[in-house]
């Protein structure tokens, strides 16, 4: 399955990079693939282990929060990995047919 979620603190003033950094680090350290953007991070896995690595993620922001927003988007397609990937080389190999000068 592929997750792309945010986990967002509360409370904690404008600045919220401290926070969000101790979330990535642990989606880091999961050994899953993951990939972390200004809004959304994803992560591949199975429903178990991506499940897991979001709640500890969730419990390191709230070391430092008392109260955080969680939202999370899955697709679940069994029997296929990769994804996280292989759906943004489908969209530039498209892309590329048609506008091969981008």
């Amino acid at each position: 399955m592929l997750a792309a979620f945010s986990i967002t603190p509360v409370g904690v003033g404008v600045g919220v990079g401290e926070q969000v950094a101790a979330a990535v680090r642990v989606i880091r350290d999961s050994g899953l693939p993951n990939r972390t953007s200004a809004s959304f991070t994803e992560i591949e896995g199975e429903w178990d282990e991506v499940m897991a690595v979001l709640k500890e993620a969730t419990a390191a922001v709230m070391k430092t929060a008392d109260r955080c927003s969680v939202i999370i988007k899955v697709d679940i397609r069994p029997g296929h990995t990769g994804t996280l990937t292989s759906k943004i080389e489908s969209v530039e190999s498209r892309l590329a047919e048609q506008h091969p000068e981008l």
